[in-house]
């Protein structure tokens, strides 16, 4: 008998243990190390299994035809950002549409490809379809863009772009390779990569991003736009890109890319925080101007946690919100201000894009230098998650603090960025 028992116990404890390590494989990706630079953004949590891909029984319901955007959309976005399976989460709609409701928030950033590679709708793009990179995470896609714009809610596409692993295994041609494997290189998330350069890549993306316009979204949002930024870089090699051509070029050129393939549609551009500050690419390709030059709004993601210890003299910048969003943007207007007027050879905005153009090959094209009819706007990507610090509402609320004093009159609104996608209304100004 005493078998027995302690038969069904060790049953049961094994079972328990199976069941925990089936369901306990949501993973939160931290934010990765650039040394002595700013990071990307958190990436956001999978909250699903990957097994639904394109045989979710979701794809097979009928959606509704497609919607336009809004008529008369906000001037001032402030947005929270979705993952693409809260987005398909009947609650979490609820959740945003009742924080529409009671706070000032008017926005919402919906992941339409992420770090996954996977287009979270039932797209029909070929070229998904071929390379198998669809996750039906947002059933009806028409449908919830109609919900959303029925309650004035501005709706952003955001697209992962050249961090790519679906495409990368479809297309290995495409991908940047390991010197030492010959196989696909890995960053520190074990992620991997198309070349920046390769323009099969672009056209892919853009593709996308032109079937995401015509569903109705008010604007699309371009993330890791840029070369790779951990893991090791001396591993990389990269097929497309020649490395005479400077990074900060090939992505100059890629943003003209957008611009011009994606003509009267909205689009912004997330940039590391740092290229905000920093006169230099970074080495990843980024350059405040170039995305000056092409986007609609520029979106540095200027969380404090993200900035190495020492900036501004602080040991642990993640405890002085206010300051470091309000020095960061700072040079970032005066920078765009600058850039909106004719350049003369002694600016430092136009020397660094004139130099960078001039020493590079002209296989990939050139850039304008110095364009006076600048449209762009700043929109910061802010930061309400746990990272250097406890962020309370109240350093959430200096952060926002930070972005009105320094952008004025050029104040364009901010995005919140949450990878769990709770959002403390403690935060926001009651729109009561």
């Amino acid at each position: 008998m005493k078998f027995l028992v302690l038969t069904l116990i060790l049953a049961a404890g094994v079972g328990i243990f199976l069941f925990l390590g089936k369901t306990g494989n949501i993973e939160i990706v931290a934010p990765t190390n650039l040394p002595a630079a700013a990071l990307d953004v958190p990436e956001a949590t999978s909250s699903q299994s990957s097994a639904s891909k394109t045989t979710n029984p979701a794809s097979k319901l009928v959606d509704i035809e497609n919607q336009k955007p809004l008529d008369s959309p906000p001037e001032i976005i402030k947005a929270i950002y979705l993952t693409g399976w809260s987005a398909g989460n009947p609650a979490k709609i609820k959740y945003l549409i009742d924080l529409v409701k009671t706070t000032e928030i008017n926005a919402v950033v919906i992941d339409i490809k992420d770090y996954s590679g996977y287009v979270a709708y039932d797209s029909q793009v070929p070229e998904v379809k071929k390379y198998d990179a669809k996750e039906i995470r947002i059933p009806l896609i028409n449908k919830l863009i109609k919900q959303l714009h029925d309650e004035g809610i501005y709706v952003i596409a955001r697209i992962t772009v050249f961090q790519d692993p679906q495409l990368s295994q479809a297309r290995p041609d495409l991908t940047v390779k390991s010197k030492k494997t010959g196989g696909p290189w890995l960053d520190n998330k074990k992620l991997s990569w198309i070349d920046p350069a390769a323009k099969e890549g672009w056209n892919y993306n853009i593709t996308i991003a032109k079937e995401a316009a015509s569903r109705g979204f008010d604007e699309l949002n371009f993330d890791y736009i840029r070369f790779p930024s951990d893991g090791d870089l001396s591993d990389m090699n990269f097929t497309f890109w020649d490395k005479k051509t400077s990074k900060s070029l090939v992505m100059g050129i890629f943003f003209k890319t957008l611009r011009q393939e994606l003509a009267g549609t909205k689009i912004s551009a997330d940039l590391f925080g740092l290229a905000t500050v920093n006169q230099d690419d970074l080495g990843i390709g980024q350059v405040i101007e170039r995305a000056y030059e092409y986007f609609d709004y520029v979106a540095p993601m200027v969380y404090p946690s993200h900035y190495a210890s020492g900036f501004l003299g602080y040991k642990n910048p993640a405890l002085y919100p206010y300051e470091v969003v309000k020095y960061s943007l700072d040079s970032a207007i005066k920078r765009l201000l600058n850039y909106g007027k004719p350049q003369t050879a002694t600016s430092t905005a136009s020397s660094t894009i004139a130099s960078s153009t001039a020493n590079t090959s002209s296989s990939i094209g050139q850039l304008t230098v110095g364009n006076p009819l600048i449209k762009a706007k700043l929109r910061p990507w802010l930061q309400d998650f746990d990272l250097g610090a406890d962020y309370t509402a109240s350093m959430v609320k200096k952060e926002i603090q930070a972005v009105t004093d320094s952008l004025g009159d050029n104040f364009s609104g901010w995005m919140l960025w949450n990878p769990s996608n709770v959002y403390t209304k403690g935060v926001l100004e009651s729109a009561l």
